[in-house]
């Protein structure tokens, strides 16, 4: 069968689902014929998905959210503005995603989370069937529980997440641990897409506290902790546009620009891990053991903070409060029940891939106002 992805150039987490969907489905005999990356001018693809990946690549201006003058959280105000005075070039990135699905070839596409996917879909109708995969998927599920927020927002997350899959065939919810299948809303809850990397690395607990951060002004909370603690080494990778690949503050404290092995090594050898609560780096170091310190830098990293700590991840805070994560991982215990549910994660996404793009399952697609729904 020949995929082709559509993936949200945000953060880290979707290129590497991206990624282990491609190892995953190429070990059963598929192909993967195309990937296309939702990108803003602020962000760049990341140097271990450019190595990785198999199939090409092409890139096309997507919305994205726009950091607060302290560059932590996401600014709503400034990125709707921003957003709204760019519909035109959006709207040409829609015409080039379903020109790209005609003239791939691809048979099912597969979207991460990507909003202008729904939107495409919505506009032009594609024929070729789509599936959404995510941890935000869960916030559609009726059993899901919210963390005490904005009510706003978490009603503008939830439509934001309803548009980027209009006209799908179904919704994968990736998930910390197992729930029922959501029939209404056309839900089925899977395991966490983790890199056969991360799977197979062998664990160690070093000294140090890894981390991670999205938006660069959270370094100001790193840098506050080291001159405090500055005997406690850190470990920190971020997506700071004008760093080096490598820039060493001194002997205890390096900041590193994302690099998937580098993380991954990071990750594997720490006693500890903080970071601003992307659904797929807590993953890793859940399976790997680590105690987890989570920031979240928008509302939906708060839901999947609220989430993670609920499976016995971490703790919450709006601060890289190291001193919190020392404490909290001289008493942390590792969920070996997670452990065995991502281990099952080929088994269960590929064989719901493969059940849903059986011929009775496509015969009905055509019926596009069935999926329209939102």
């Amino acid at each position: 069968m020949k995929f082709l992805f559509i993936v949200q150039g945000e953060g880290r987490g979707h290129f590497t689902q991206a990624l282990a969907m491609e190892e995953m489905l190429l070990r059963n005999g598929h192909e993967v014929v195309e990937i296309l990356v939702g990108k803003s001018n602020s962000r760049r693809l990341p140097g271990f998905f450019n190595r990785n990946v198999k199939a090409p690549v092409k890139r096309f201006i997507s919305p994205n959210f726009l950091p607060t003058a302290e560059n932590k959280r996401a600014s709503i105000g400034r990125s709707a503005l921003y957003n709204a005075m760019k519909v035109p070039e959006y709207l040409r990135s829609m015409y080039y995603i379903q020109k790209r699905i005609k003239q791939s070839g691809a048979e099912v596409i597969i979207n991460f989370y990507e909003l202008l996917t729904g939107l495409t879909y919505a506009l032009f109708k594609p024929s070729a069937p789509y599936i959404c995969i995510g941890h935000q998927y869960l916030f559609l599920h009726k059993d899901f529980e919210f963390p005490q927020k904005s009510m706003s927002q978490l009603a503008m997350l939830r439509l934001f997440t309803r548009i980027t899959s209009i006209g799908s065939m179904k919704r994968l919810a990736l998930s910390f641990q197992d729930m029922p299948e959501d029939e209404e809303q056309r839900i089925t809850v899977v395991p966490p897409l983790l890199r056969k990397e991360i799977t197979s690395v062998q664990a160690d607990n070093g000294d140090y506290i890894h981390g991670y951060m999205v938006n660069a002004g959270f370094a100001d909370s790193v840098m506050a902790f080291h001159e405090e603690y500055p005997d406690v080494p850190l470990h920190f990778f971020w997506d700071k546009a004008d760093a080096d690949e490598t820039t060493r503050m001194d002997e205890t404290l390096t900041f590193h620009q994302i690099d998937d092995t580098k993380f991954m090594n990071s990750m594997a050898g720490c006693k500890a891990y903080a970071t601003t609560a992307g659904f797929e780096s807590v993953c890793e170091a859940m399976y790997l053991g680590k105690p987890v310190l989570m920031v979240p830098a928008h509302i939906e990293q708060d839901c999947n903070a609220h989430d993670a700590a609920m499976a016995g991840a971490g703790i919450v805070s709006d601060s890289f409060d190291l001193e919190a994560l020392q404490r909290f991982a001289s008493s942390y215990r590792p969920n070996s029940e997670f452990i065995y549910w991502v281990r099952s994660s080929e088994r269960v996404i590929v064989n719901e891939l493969e059940e849903l793009m059986n011929p009775q399952s496509i015969i009905t697609f055509p019926e596009f106002s069935k999926y329209v729904s939102i």
